[in-house]
């Protein structure tokens, strides 16, 4: 992938916009914005770019001060031991969300850069469940994951093969970012300059993380993880000495004894904090985020990484999502949501809408969310059609676009595609299909490419979730009342009406005629008495696509309570 991404119009003209919004990649991006000022210029520079990027006029900041063409980098961080997953495009969507918003404020005038860094260099702990050739990991444990064997048999390593994962599973979703192995920086002596400052301050870094730790781990751990010449293992002991000068340190191998090794050059690699603060510093991170349960680690991190020389990147820490009770999402548990979940019945942008909002509250990652998270988008991307600029840079879609939403999305909701599927007992899109025909009969799957997609998820999500839970029920004697009046109303209409307004109309008519109050209990019998449902689409909609001979015939059987199981009297 591309160092920096080049300009976008769509995120152009808009600095004074995004000084003013209020949506958390936003403020973000302006927290952002200050810090890089602050750390990369003096005072005076400081107050001449400010100045200019009030005005509007970045690219005369950037042309007048050397430091500001350096690019603002972002990095999210991947464990490269097991496939890509929720969590995995989270870690990658939110700090590009925080990239748009930083490149609207600026003008799109100040390069960027985002990294996927992968800390392949970590030794394996444990075999993975589910992997081929278990017994080939087994006899690799402790070995760096890109010297573990591959059990898959398509790259050189066990990291490699989960690096590619990787970077198709971004790439599929066109994040746009650079790619970086730990192995590879560690080999190629980018970090070396980092590593020696660290083995020159390591009673500080030692004076750091020693606190933190309990009395036993105290007694044996250093900041640097030799690999072993002899096993090749990456062994967690003692540094037992230190050569500033050679920049080397002295442990006890166990397969070996005494052995000296270089910090640098691959030989070593560091434990995760401090390794987490090496980068920060090595690599100039300007922007990092994380999730709740690693608010201690980023405290430590970041003492570290000033005691490295370097400033901590700027960043907050999101909250964890939680399952269907509330309870902390964990891989180990089987408890969560997969990604191939999500994707068999819901659409990338239902994803990223949720990832949107609210990030530092604990939501719900269950099935149940989906439907309103697609239907939600929908809905985000409509409003965003008639909305002021003003107000549409804090819409959700903007930052889930980069500032150019598609102007067509879905004609219908996913609940009236759910809804639909129940009714119609389809099991194929093609039976779905043959309802718009009438409905829109201009529509088809190459011109409304996102419903036929939805289609398929609706099929999916009705079969796996919604038709288990169907539950029809008897109307009471107002209900039937209404429910047969509604009928001989629409029969009136002309059968081929697909007005779905006119038929709406109707719909309240009969609600207020017959006193439901509220009339949302009108609409709540609806649902329950013909889709077995205690919440439905707006049904004027649902009844122009069904057809209103069919709509009619429907309302007809649940009056009789045909639906509920029951026979007429």
């Amino acid at each position: 992938m591309s160092q920096t991404t080049p300009q976008n119009p769509s995120l152009q003209g808009l600095s004074q916009q995004a000084r003013e919004a209020k949506s958390w990649p936003f403020e973000q991006a302006r927290l952002l914005l200050d810090r890089v000022l602050k750390l990369r210029l003096s005072d005076a520079e400081r107050d001449l770019a400010a100045s200019l990027i009030v005005e509007g006029k970045v690219a005369e900041a950037v042309a007048a001060l050397p430091a500001l063409n350096r690019a603002v980098v972002f990095q999210c961080g991947f464990g490269a031991s097991g496939l890509p997953h929720m969590g995995t495009f989270g870690e990658a969507a939110r700090p590009t969300m925080v990239r748009n918003a930083f490149r609207a404020l600026t003008g799109d005038h100040w390069p960027t850069r985002l990294i996927a860094f992968s800390d392949d260099m970590d030794g394996l702990r444990k075999v993975p469940e589910g992997i081929p050739n278990p017994q080939m990991l087994a006899e690799d444990l402790h070995k760096p994951l890109t010297t573990v064997r591959d059990p898959f048999g398509t790259h050189d390593s066990f990291g490699a093969h989960n690096n590619a994962r990787l970077r198709a599973f971004l790439d599929s979703f066109g994040f746009d970012y650079e790619f970086l192995s730990s192995t590879e920086q560690y080999r190629s002596g980018r970090f070396d300059g980092t590593l020696l400052t660290l083995l020159e301050r390591f009673d500080a870094i030692q004076a750091i993380m020693l606190p933190t730790l309990g009395a036993e781990r105290r007694e044996t751990y250093s900041p640097f993880l030799p690999i072993s010449p002899i096993t090749g293992h990456v062994l967690q002991v003692p540094t037992l000495e230190r050569n500033v000068e050679k920049g080397t340190i002295v442990f006890d191998d166990p397969a070996g004894g005494r052995t000296e090794l270089p910090v640098t050059g691959g030989h070593v690699k560091l434990q995760w904090k401090p390794d987490w603060a090496m980068r920060w510093t090595a690599l100039g991170v300007d922007y990092e985020m994380s999730g709740k349960d690693l608010i201690e680690s980023v405290r430590e991190s970041g003492k570290i990484c000033r005691a490295l020389g370097g400033v901590p990147p700027e960043g907050f820490n999101f909250e964890l999502f939680l399952d269907i009770e509330g309870k902390k999402i964990s891989k180990s548990k089987g408890n969560g949501l997969t990604m191939e979940e999500w994707l068999r019945y819901g659409t990338p942008e239902s994803l990223s809408w949720y990832m949107f909002q609210s990030p530092k509250s604990a939501k719900s990652l269950h099935f149940n969310v989906i439907p309103r998270a697609i239907d939600d988008y929908l809905a985000f991307i409509e409003a965003y059609k008639t909305q002021e600029p003003a107000k549409r840079i804090d819409n959700a879609v903007w930052s889930i676009h980069a500032g150019n939403p598609p102007t067509h999305t879905s004609p219908v909701s996913f609940a009236l595609l759910l809804n639909l599927v129940g009714v119609a007992n389809a099991s194929t899109k093609d039976q779905l299909w043959a309802y718009f025909a009438r409905y829109l009969p201009e529509a088809t799957p190459q011109n409304e490419p996102l419903l036929d997609q939805l289609m398929e998820r609706a099929l999916n999500y009705y079969e796996d979730f919604v038709k288990p839970t169907k539950a029809y029920r008897l109307p009471d004697d107002k209900e039937k009342a209404a429910l047969l009046d509604l009928a001989a109303r629409l029969s009136a209409l002309p059968a081929d009406t697909t007005d779905g307004e006119v038929i709406q109309a109707e719909v309240y008519a009969v609600g207020k005629d017959h006193g439901f109050e509220p009339l949302r209990a009108w609409f709540g019998a609806l649902y329950e008495v013909l889709l077995g449902a205690s919440q439905g689409p707006r049904f004027g909609s649902f009844a122009a696509i069904y057809g209103l001979p069919q709509t009619i015939a429907l309302i007809q059987a649940g009056a009789d309570g045909r639906l509920a199981g029951e026979a007429p009297e």
